[in-house]
């Protein structure tokens, strides 16, 4: 049974708006435990219609690894400020070049994750600028577009933000839902406050879910580009995945000479549905990079 995350920061760590070069993003910054030894620091980036809180679950089980793990906002998601209507500033590059500037804003190289959408930027990020990375893990993100499954998901919601405002979207959002799909709200969040979600939506700049979801289903393959980069990989999942079948990250994995996770029990989110072992599978992969 999954653990859902919540919105309350989880002990020890702090929210703030993390200042860069470009600007500042909101944040959920956690230090590593009382009396561990530090080992780095991660920056974590979460994906389409999701937050930083996605990664709540995480940060205590990496703390007491020695990990300060630090979520983010990507402009124009949640309680990081971007354009409501201009496109362009969340073009993949603009958003790539954000994480650049977030790395470079904690001060020393960090282990880059991304999930699902977050993977496919911070993947732009990667292949702009490895230096910033001490690894790169892709969770639960493929090596293109998502499946034709969920590009009409995201199409539908394309074509009602076209006619409507976020409010009245996320009111026919709900009005869809039968009690079983609750979990389903967007695309790749583990969350299940209904205010709290509610919230993050409305906090959600139309643009970047416009541009963002364009960008989700037209992705192209840029995976043999990727292996030439010269970073450890990590392509970690659920053992289930609607957006990117599974045989698409296998093989994924093996063209980047990728260690490979598959986290039993959990789906899409496993930073939510397993967060131990998630964490437990993070970890192992961090501590074994020189």
């Amino acid at each position: 049974m999954s653990r859902p995350a919540t919105f309350v920061p989880p002990p020890g760590a702090r929210t703030y708006p993390l200042r860069t070069a470009r600007g500042a993003f909101a944040v959920v910054d956690a230090p590593v435990a009382d009396g561990v030894r530090s080992r780095g620091v991660a920056l974590l980036l979460p994906g389409f219609t999701g937050s930083k809180e996605d990664f709540n679950p995480l940060h205590v089980p990496l703390a007491e690894r020695g990990y300060r793990t630090v979520a983010v906002d990507g402009r124009g998601q949640f309680e990081s400020d971007g354009p409501e209507g201009d496109e362009s500033a969340y073009a993949q590059e603009e958003l790539a070049r954000d994480v650049l500037a977030q790395a470079e804003a904690l001060g020393q190289p960090v282990h880059l994750l991304g999930h699902s959408l977050g993977g496919q930027i911070s993947r732009a990020a990667v292949l702009l600028d490895h230096s910033p990375f001490l690894s790169f893990t892709l969770m639960a993100s493929g090596p293109a577009q998502i499946s034709p499954s969920q590009q009409q998901r995201v199409k539908l919601l394309r074509d009602a933000l076209a006619v409507m405002g976020m409010e009245q979207v996320w009111e026919a959002i709900q009005a869809m839902e039968t009690p079983e799909e609750t979990e389903t709200a967007r695309l790749d969040g583990g969350l299940d406050d209904r205010d709290d979600l509610r919230r993050r939506w409305l906090g959600t700049k139309p643009a970047q879910l416009l541009a963002t979801g364009r960008q989700l289903c037209t992705e192209p393959d840029r995976v043999a580009e990727l292996a030439a980069v010269p970073l450890p990989f990590h392509v970690l999942s659920g053992a289930q995945d609607d957006t990117w079948p599974l045989p698409l990250l296998d093989d994924m994995a093996l063209r980047l000479h990728a260690r490979r996770t598959v986290v039993d029990g959990a789906e899409h989110s496993p930073n939510t549905d397993r967060p131990l072992a998630t964490a437990h599978a993070l970890a192992g992969f961090w501590d074994g990079v020189a």
